[in-house]
């Protein structure tokens, strides 16, 4: 990634994510161009534009330039503030897939689908269960280490996942975790503690069901490993697995129907949600 020293300084700490790979690239800069071409077709100039989307001049040539990503809702302003007439528009999907790492961006598409999602953890806590700090000190703890630039577009777009939990209508989420996960301090006890609280919090949810399973247990049907499995509006079952930064994502239809009902024999061995929150409430005390 080229770009001015200058500009490069003035734009980190603003919105905007930088694309991560060769592919996501090309598309945030195709679309940073045409965001240019609008611009000067409408002769508005970067410092009103700036004005107009709440950002500096610096930012929204990083835009132009395809140093960094928009938000879904600053494209849509900008297409509104340039008379852009829904040209802007067309790219939000491609330009919001390019924040992702490639191997993620399949499982990221179809979490926006989701009508059920159902996992099952036995490393770290999911990510759309995560704090921002807990985010952080785990993309921290990768070898060999991530730039601070990707750490920070990959908790940007973390974040942004997490509103399958306001989604209307709700989609039913289940996650089961392996109790081993909540004894962890990863980034210090402080950080785990409010990461805990939070799970409290999510698990109340009425469209959530947070469930652990504990050590202890003779029998676990994920002996395989972590898993998730998303179920679309349509009923289709994908399964996404991750290990070593490589992601698979089965779309085989028995796969699916296995995963699940694989996750069901999961959630039957593990402690229900009440006696799971009840824990958390422990391990809360404890620390």
């Amino acid at each position: 990634m080229t770009e001015d020293v200058a500009e490069s300084q003035a734009s980190d700490s603003e919105g905007g994510r930088r694309p991560e790979d060769g592919a996501a690239r090309s598309v945030v800069v195709a679309f940073g161009q045409t965001l240019k071409t609008l611009r000067i077709r409408a002769g508005m100039e970067r410092e009103e534009l700036a004005k107009l989307l709440g950002y500096s001049v610096s930012t929204i040539a990083s835009f132009e330039q395809g140093r960094r990503i928009p938000s879904p809702q600053t494209i849509d302003l900008a297409d509104e503030v340039l008379d852009a007439g829904g040209l802007l528009r067309l790219w939000k999907e491609q330009v919001e897939r390019a924040q992702y790492p490639v191997f993620f961006q399949g499982m990221a598409a179809l979490e926006k689908e989701a009508v059920e999602l159902v996992s099952y953890d036995t490393l770290v806590i999911k990510g759309l269960l995560q704090t921002e700090e807990y985010m952080r000190a785990l993309l921290s703890m990768r070898r060999p280490p991530l730039d601070d630039e990707i750490i920070e577009q990959r908790v940007l777009a973390r974040l942004a996942r997490q509103d399958i939990f306001d989604r209307r209508p709700s989609p039913l989420l289940s996650f089961v975790l392996d109790e081993s996960i909540l004894h962890r301090p990863y980034g210090g006890k402080n950080l785990l503690r409010r990461q805990l609280e939070h799970l409290l919090v999510v698990g109340n949810k009425r469209n959530v069901e947070i469930q652990v399973m504990p050590v202890d247990r003779e029998d676990n049907a994920g002996v395989n490993g972590p898993f998730t499995v998303v179920t679309r509006k349509d009923g289709k079952k994908f399964v996404y697995a991750e290990a070593q930064g490589v992601g698979s994502l089965q779309i085989d239809a028995e796969q699916g129907v296995l995963a699940a009902a694989r996750h069901g024999i999961i959630r039957s061995q593990a402690l229900n949600p009440r006696e799971s929150l009840e824990l958390i409430e422990g391990l809360l005390g404890s620390l």
